[in-house]
């Protein structure tokens, strides 16, 4: 089945982003440190990424050591994000974080103009002010008693997780070309996010750093959803989609978090909270919706 998906790069996209989506549901359901959470994430996911990876040598033969770079650099960006969104799903839960967290959309144009000289995307530009609305609307700096243990904390830390993942998915887009290694890819970004949150840990306070059941369960279960099945479909499509269909795709996640949030956690955002939730992915499909309209005018 899997092979088959990864010859269809936007269902393949579409799969991963609808898995990731259960991640902040799964880090909040364990109940541990943050950077508990994003070490145990990434260690439980090594021996079945290692099999695989193995499996894609034996065939293909090894990674080049630039490649093998890019993802080392990639995944200690992956692990320092993920410790600080998981301090955003503490404070304002697993639905808001996760549309901050997703800002990247917005924020990589403006990365790969500083690192790269890309231009900035005109659609960008028109989707920046309705992102940064919605994001003083979530923040509750609006209003009293908005959802949330700390509001603008949390959104100060979504915030910073949005640029450190739309700084790994630039790096991890360099590096995973070769579409015949995905696992690879995977695999050696993982080693290198589980090193990096262990260093975290230990520099924040290991008192709780390994998990017991039932914290250790849900931790098993995201590994082998988020960090195993779905970055893999996330890996095995990115390189093949144009930006803004990956744009439009990986709106599904936040999307989704919002709803399971509600669902499945109880989260009851503010209707201020709200409105700023849907300003930011109005402005995310914006931009999605404006490049597509723009590549189908150049090819015309």
């Amino acid at each position: 089945m899997l092979p088959a998906v990864s010859e269809r790069p936007a269902l393949a996209g579409v799969l991963g982003a609808l898995t990731i989506a259960f991640t902040a549901i799964l880090v909040a359901k364990a109940s541990v440190a943050p950077a508990a959470a994003a070490l145990w994430r990434c260690a439980y996911a090594l021996p079945v990424l290692a099999a695989l990876a193995f499996a894609e040598q034996r065939r293909f033969g090894a990674r080049t050591w630039r490649e093998r770079r890019l993802a080392t650099a990639a995944g200690a960006v992956f692990a320092v994000n993920m410790v600080i969104w998981h301090y955003a799903i503490r404070d304002i839960g697993a639905g808001l974080s996760t549309v901050l967290g997703n800002v990247q959309v917005v924020v990589v144009p403006f990365l790969a103009w500083a690192i790269l000289r890309e231009r900035v995307p005109r659609s960008i530009l028109v989707a920046l002010p309705l992102v940064c609305l919605g994001v003083l609307f979530v923040s509750g700096a609006l209003e009293n008693g908005a959802y949330g243990a700390n509001p603008p904390r949390g959104v100060a830390f979504a915030a910073g997780a949005g640029l450190l993942y739309a700084t790994f998915l630039l790096i991890q887009r360099e590096g995973s070309m070769d579409l015949r290694r995905p696992a690879g890819a995977l695999l050696d970004m993982t080693i290198a996010a589980t090193v990096t949150a262990l260093i975290v840990s230990l520099i924040l306070g290991g008192d709780d750093l390994v998990p017991v059941w039932p914290s250790a369960g849900w931790l098993i279960l995201l590994a082998l959803t988020s960090q195993v099945l779905g970055w893999w479909l996330i890996t095995v499509s990115l390189p093949r989609l144009p930006a803004a269909m990956t744009s439009m795709i990986l709106t599904i996640q936040p999307i989704g978090s919002m709803i399971l949030g509600a669902v499945l956690l109880s989260e009851a955002p503010s209707s201020l909270q709200i409105t700023g939730c849907t300003l930011i992915l109005l402005g995310l499909v914006s931009v999605g919706t404006m490049e597509r309209a723009a590549v189908r005018a150049r090819r015309a």
